[in-house]
């Protein structure tokens, strides 16, 4: 009889779990399709400001700005973008284990400021011996324009200063609900995008003349901070919206194992139950013969 109590007890638990995480899962996927639509809208921009500055770095030939050339000066400084809440799966672990295997093969990273977005990198990184300069708690998984571009003109501000010498940002890229790969992005000095060659008029290509107005210089001083900004903010919807993925997948996956653990528990609990009111059929059975 206590074996079946026990059994029925499971049952109920793994019955709230697989409730618990279909409403997760439920919440996930809400999530991820507002996230989604965020970032996928903000793309064009981004390829369209991508565009023009590719084209105008490679027209205005002798045109420089700071924020694309290197300094030797400075350290160099990363940031880590994590979630703030667990289950959600390898997402996590796959983007620290990218930070720690960039920082193995690149000693002055580890060595230079390192900065973190979400609370679930801290424990690691601090058991990992990496130090962590600054910690960013402001964002959580609906990340604000305005708060990503104070941070990107921080670094940009730190960079044009001589202060640190590279940025990257390590984050999950999300590039569709399939795939999401776990990236380290070069944010400062800028790599603009190589220009694609001006298509003639079918007599044969050849390449586009720019007459600047203003000047080139003015044009990357407005484009290429720009730039910079919606590449953050980019990266900041990426990674939400793969952890948003990673957490359906994660509590999908908990809700087809709570769901089959269920149905064998109820078989062992139909066995047991079995098993008992067989015995107690041959117990009466037994104790009946005996009285005659």
């Amino acid at each position: 009889m206590a074996k079946t109590r026990e059994i029925k007890k499971r049952i109920k638990a793994v019955a709230n779990i697989k409730r618990i995480t279909r409403t997760m899962q439920m919440i996930a996927t809400a999530k991820f399709s507002a996230a989604s639509q965020r970032a996928v809208a903000g793309r064009p921009y981004a390829e369209a400001i991508f565009g023009l500055v590719g084209e105008l770095a490679a027209a205005g030939e002798g045109v420089e700005h700071p924020l694309l050339a290197g300094s030797a000066e400075g350290e160099e400084l990363t940031l880590i973008l994590t979630s703030d809440r667990g289950l959600c799966g390898p997402y996590n672990g796959s983007v620290l284990r990218t930070a720690m295997r960039h920082f193995a093969a690149h000693p002055q990273a580890k060595s230079g400021d390192i900065e973190l977005v979400g609370k679930k990198g801290v424990n690691f990184l601090k058991f990992n011996g990496v130090p962590v300069s600054a910690h960013h708690a402001q964002f959580g998984d609906k990340p604000q324009y305005e708060d990503v571009e104070r941070l990107a003109q921080t670094y940009i501000d730190r960079f044009s200063s001589g202060e640190v010498s590279r940025v990257r940002v390590v984050y999950m890229k999300y590039h569709s609900a399939g795939r999401q790969t776990p990236e380290v992005l070069q944010l400062l000095p800028f790599e603009t995008p190589e220009a694609k060659p001006a298509q003639g008029d079918g007599q044969g290509g050849g390449a586009a003349y720019y007459e600047f107005s203003p000047s080139a210089p003015e044009l990357l001083n407005e484009l290429l901070p720009a730039a910079v900004k919606v590449t953050l903010y980019q990266c900041f919807n990426d990674a939400v919206v793969s952890e948003h993925v990673a957490r359906m997948v994660a509590m999908k996956a908990a809700t087809d194992n709570a769901g089959k653990m269920g149905k064998n528990l109820t078989r062992v609990y139909n066995r047991a139950r079995q098993a008992q009111i067989t015995t107690e059929l041959t117990e009466i059975i037994s104790g009946a013969a005996a009285l005659e």
